[in-house]
């Protein structure tokens, strides 16, 4: 089983702390690191590498429910601009990175404050003091899923 594979059956088994919501095509998990406060992934639920790889009404539901998401974590985190990655290089299960940025959060490191997430030094970016309290975390848990449902 991939990790991606293990995280989906943690998560609803209630056994990942940092899971928000089952949807029909895919889950909802906030990062475990929030640099970018709010940074969430989209994970489908069906265990492909590619956009493509996914068929007819699948696709169309896991991309829906994409931008949804996207547009909950923009709301419930106050995104001045969302950022979709979807890599894969790594994991190679179909994931979305959803990344809620802030005008010039990237300080020092980007062209007046601006550029991709990954800009910023690997050692900030995950550094340790970016994980989330369990109070923290519940708090965040609550707001996305308040956007979502809203959305949905």
């Amino acid at each position: 089983m991939c990790d991606i594979c293990n995280t989906i059956e943690k998560s609803l088994n209630g056994d990942n702390p940092y899971f928000v919501k089952e949807m029909k095509a895919g889950i909802v998990v906030l990062g475990w690191n929030q640099h970018f406060y709010g940074y969430t992934l989209f994970i489908c639920k069906r265990h492909a590498t590619e956009l493509y790889e996914l068929r007819d009404e699948f696709q169309a539901e896991y991309l829906k429910e994409m931008v949804i998401v996207a547009e909950a974590v923009s709301k419930a985190f106050g995104a001045d601009k969302m950022n979709y990655e979807c890599l894969g290089n790594g994991d190679t299960h179909l994931h979305f990175h959803l990344f809620p940025r802030k005008n010039g959060d990237l300080g020092e490191y980007g062209n007046n404050g601006k550029g991709p997430v990954w800009w910023l030094p690997q050692d900030i970016m995950w550094s340790d003091d970016n994980i989330p309290s369990a109070r923290e975390l519940e708090k965040m848990k609550y707001i996305l899923n308040s956007e979502l449902d809203k959305l949905l």
